[in-house]
């Protein structure tokens, strides 16, 4: 029998001031109507100043009646921690912000310099700052950087979400929670659409200054050899190598060198920069050489527009900040969780069919 929507939206009041929040899904389930009902009374009781809304969640304006159910996180404080100067992690900042601020948390942004190292004493700095938790995205310019910080980072004494990285297996951080970009996927997507036009000889060009680098170099390279006729790797910007001081070659050479008919380029600026280079070089983008870009966060403002990969910013944010405010409120029941999400790809002007 249906149930009248003033008494199914007293239920849900009640569920969420017993509980603290309560998610929409569960929230449908346990009344058996759909989602689409359960948001729409949702919306109603925070228009009518009787609950607070966020994203996919009903969050209590009062404190919990039940003394064994979760802790309501609103009035406290996160730390969100970027690397300087990074815009693609910064899409990542601004899907994290919503979801903190929707929950009534206050954000403490540090931004982290271009030193190695930098960011434990921040970390210090702000769990003295009393912080209920962290969000963070590593810079890990190098792989030794990368191993010296999962040790210190598993003994921060604060829930903590690693955003955009993925810790090693049976490392140190491995139990940690993490929301990550599927970026093999991601380098899949843009092979295939790549072969799908005829290409089998593509050069990638790449950062190495990165873990989201590195997975993309080992993961170009694994697909490559299963499926292309011949390939090579070359870093994609000066400075952008482990080794700071290494030089990119010049592009246009590798690909007469290599007689490649195709490219995937990482990251979008570093991208731009070469497009503009193979057209002073006589190589023209689509016509002689398609190009798939990797980020997708300036790519579609060249003079050609370049197809991208797309990996979530926005969302692992989102996710992130999600996972946070979940852990939170069960700070006594909780199992770490590693979650992947997936790129797309935007197809453009850049990338056409190879021609004999």
């Amino acid at each position: 029998m249906r149930q009248p929507s003033d008494a199914r939206r007293q239920r849900i009041l009640a569920v969420v001031r017993s509980r603290g929040a309560a998610r929409v899904a569960d929230l449908a389930e346990e009344l058996q109507v759909s989602i689409v009902t359960v948001r729409r009374d949702v919306e109603e009781l925070a228009r009518a100043g009787k609950l607070r809304r966020g994203h996919g969640v009903a969050r209590s304006l009062l404190p919990v009646e039940s003394p064994g159910a979760p802790a309501s996180v609103d009035g406290g404080a996160v730390a969100l921690m970027v690397p300087e100067r990074h815009t693609y992690l910064y899409e990542t900042l601004h899907g994290a912000r919503s979801a903190l601020e929707d929950a009534g948390l206050r954000i403490v942004l540090h931004i982290v310099p271009k030193v190695a190292g930098a960011e434990r004493p921040i970390v210090e700095r702000a769990l003295a700052e009393g912080v209920q938790g962290l969000l963070i995205a590593p810079r890990w310019r190098t792989l030794a950087e990368e191993e010296d910080a999962y040790g210190w980072l598993a003994r921060v004494d604060l829930p903590i979400v690693v955003m955009e990285r993925r810790p090693r297996r049976g490392s140190a951080l491995h139990a940690a929670d993490s929301v990550c970009s599927d970026h093999w996927y991601g380098m899949q997507l843009a092979v295939e659409h790549l072969l799908s036009l005829g290409h089998r000889r593509i050069v990638l060009a790449a950062r190495d200054d990165s873990p989201t680098a590195r997975v993309l170099r080992a993961a170009f390279a694994e697909i490559a050899a299963a499926r292309l006729e011949d390939w090579t790797i070359v870093l994609s910007a000066p400075g952008a190598g482990a080794d700071p001081d290494e030089e990119p070659p010049e592009f246009a050479s590798v690909l007469r060198s290599r007689r490649a008919t195709a490219a995937i380029l990482h990251g979008d600026e570093d991208a731009l920069m070469i497009v503009q280079q193979l057209a002073e070089a006589g190589i023209r983008v689509p016509q002689d050489c398609p190009v798939v870009a990797y980020d997708d966060v300036v790519a579609a403002l060249g003079s050609t527009p370049l197809t991208a990969i797309a990996p979530p910013k926005a969302e692992v944010g989102r996710v992130a900040a999600e996972l946070l405010l979940e852990r939170l409120a069960r700070p006594g029941a909780w199992r770490p969780r590693r979650i992947e999400l997936l790129p797309e790809l935007t197809v453009r002007g850049s990338t056409d069919r190879l021609t004999d």
